[in-house]
């Protein structure tokens, strides 16, 4: 990436489009201050992440969501073990009948009340991406990265997951980033889509105001995603 610049406005999804290894997954871990940028200025929800404390780091990250593409579950805990994890570590002299009534909330947020004392194995891919989220979910975080939401799933589930984005976004109020390259992802879930081209945001818009054009690197990637 060189000399990108990029705003999320309040509220809406903002789909990240590109072809694999352009640095769209790399943007976000950035802007979660997982990783650090060689140069630049980043600011997120008002602050500076490269000037801030690893305390104030800690404190903005339980203010942003990240949905990581393998959804990182710990195989080990239950369904509300991995649900639980991030509530008692991030919030202190909480009840366990808060605990509950948050746990309870999130998964039928994404519809899987059902699998609570289940193992992440016993999961399918699906599952697994809606318990991610549950779990990024269950601090109501005021912006939600998502890392490929979509990957290796099947084209039914995918609309699934495209339409939970779109609830989460309504019922959570979220501001999000997606980072894709599945176009139907992008087509249904984006209020404005960003391409990652040689580097650089070169086209931005609306879906269709963005694949109106002729130039070569943007017509494949669309040919490729929608056959005609």
């Amino acid at each position: 990436m060189r000399g990108i610049d990029l705003k999320l406005f309040q509220g809406e999804n903002l789909v990240v489009l590109g072809r694999s290894g352009t640095g769209k997954s790399v943007l976000i871990k950035i802007i979660s201050g997982l990783l650090q940028a060689d140069k630049g200025h980043i600011e997120v929800l008002g602050q500076d992440i490269n000037k801030i404390s690893d305390r104030e780091l800690q404190e903005l990250r339980i203010r942003i969501g990240f949905s990581f593409q393998n959804s990182a579950l710990y195989d080990s805990m239950t369904v509300r073990k991995n649900l639980e994890f991030p509530l008692v570590r991030n919030r202190k002299g909480i009840t366990k009948a808060e605990i509950d009534d948050a746990v309870e909330s999130v998964l039928d947020a994404v519809g899987l009340s059902q699998t609570i004392n289940q193992m992440p194995s016993e999961l399918s891919g699906g599952q697994r991406k809606r318990i991610g989220i549950a779990r990024t979910l269950i601090l109501n975080p005021e912006i939600m990265l998502y890392d490929e939401p979509t990957a290796g799933l099947d084209p039914i589930t995918c609309i699934e997951i495209n339409e939970l984005i779109n609830e989460v976004q309504q019922k959570y109020k979220t501001s999000s980033i997606i980072i894709t390259h599945d176009l139907t992802c992008a087509k249904q879930t984006g209020d404005r889509i960003a391409m990652l081209l040689d580097g650089q945001f070169q086209r931005q818009g609306t879906f269709d105001e963005v694949f109106d054009t002729k130039d070569e690197r943007v017509k494949p990637f669309f040919d490729y995603n929608f056959i005609r």
